[in-house]
């Protein structure tokens, strides 16, 4: 058998880990042949390949980044991008493809698996950790050590001006990584996308903070909005899968704290860095396990499933279950860490 493997959408820590869990079990145990596609779905709707053996995969596991490049390609929105996929793949003699990604990579893999035969395995990657049916996505634990870091580099240099320090991380429509890393850090206000926040609220924890002598570090997703307001854009531009780029509500915020309480306040935008670099030890090994299971679905021909983790065991779901909806944040767990506010 010869087995297609992409990885599509944003790129996040662990995705080299994937690919050479895949590729390894599949030579090793099963005999397979694989084949890379280059930058996401551009790959297989260009025939853009690359070949993907051992010595390929050698050295990569604590690589950050793709070997195999990303992006944000669209099939669904290309013209005659179905019927290119199935012909480039008959071209390659690729007989599974497995599809590493997120939200977006996945939604195209179930639609190609459930509704034009193409046999497909997903893996699930996001920092975000938005994915249902799936306890954790890779990514998310080195993005949130990172977030953590810098709140805790942050706290010095907050106390030593008294001054406040607005962190923004990533997080559209979830906001794991701010409630995580901002608990992990000692933030004294979390703002997250699943509660619009009370400006007058966040200034009273700010202004509370400052009377027991401690300059607030306020950590906000990127995704978070005010009551009285709307999702602050970077611009108004739209990515193939119809998103909008996000960014800006840190600064927003730091202004109106600024103006409202006098107190000097700058922002952080943590932005890319929160997916760069190596990934964390847990990060590897999930994303190892998730490629071992992950070519024993194609083995079994078990397609339109994704691996996912329940507890410790890797279980296989259906894709489109796991793309139906969003794993946000509870609003249980927003209230339980707001004992730390102010």
């Amino acid at each position: 058998m010869r087995v297609g493997v992409l990885t599509g959408g944003g790129d996040c820590p662990g995705l080299n880990a994937v690919i050479r869990g895949v590729v390894r079990k599949g030579v090793q145990e099963y005999g397979y042949d694989f084949v890379g596609f280059r930058d996401g779905w551009r790959g297989p709707l260009e025939n853009d390949t690359v070949r993907l053996d051992i010595p390929a995969v050698r050295g990569i596991l604590p690589r950050g980044g793709t070997i195999l490049g990303s992006s944000r390609t669209n099939p669904l929105k290309e013209e005659n991008g179905i019927r290119r996929i199935k012909e480039n793949l008959a071209k390659q003699e690729v007989e599974a493809l497995i599809a590493i990604g997120g939200e977006d990579t996945l939604g195209v893999a179930a639609r190609l698996s459930d509704e034009y035969g193409v046999p497909c395995v997903g893996v699930p990657k996001t920092i975000d950790n938005d994915l249902s049916a799936t306890d954790y996505t890779f990514g998310f634990d080195t993005a949130v050590g990172i977030a953590t870091e810098a709140i805790d580099r942050l706290h010095t240099t907050a106390e030593s001006h008294m001054r406040v320090l607005v962190v923004e991380v990533m997080g559209r429509h979830a906001g794991w990584i701010a409630i995580h890393s901002g608990l992990a850090g000692g933030a004294n206000v979390i703002l997250i996308p699943e509660q619009r926040f009370d400006v007058d609220k966040v200034c009273a924890w700010v202004t509370s903070r400052f009377k027991a002598s401690y300059a607030p570090i306020v950590v906000v997703a990127e995704g978070a909005m005010p009551k009285d307001g709307e999702m602050v854009l970077k611009d108004g531009s739209l990515d193939s899968f119809g998103h909008v780029r996000l960014s800006g509500v840190g600064e927003w915020l730091a202004k109106e704290i600024e103006r409202r309480t006098g107190k000097e306040a700058r922002t952080t935008v943590l932005g890319h860095v929160q997916r760069g670099g190596t990934p964390s030890a847990f990060d590897r090994w999930l994303a190892t396990r998730f490629g071992l299971h992950a070519i024993d679905a194609v083995r079994d021909r078990d397609f339109g499933k994704m691996v996912a983790l329940r507890g410790t065991d890797i279980v296989r779901v259906p894709i489109a279950d796991a793309t139906a909806r969003l794993k946000t944040v509870d609003p249980k767990l927003y209230d339980e860490v707001g004992v730390f506010f102010g």
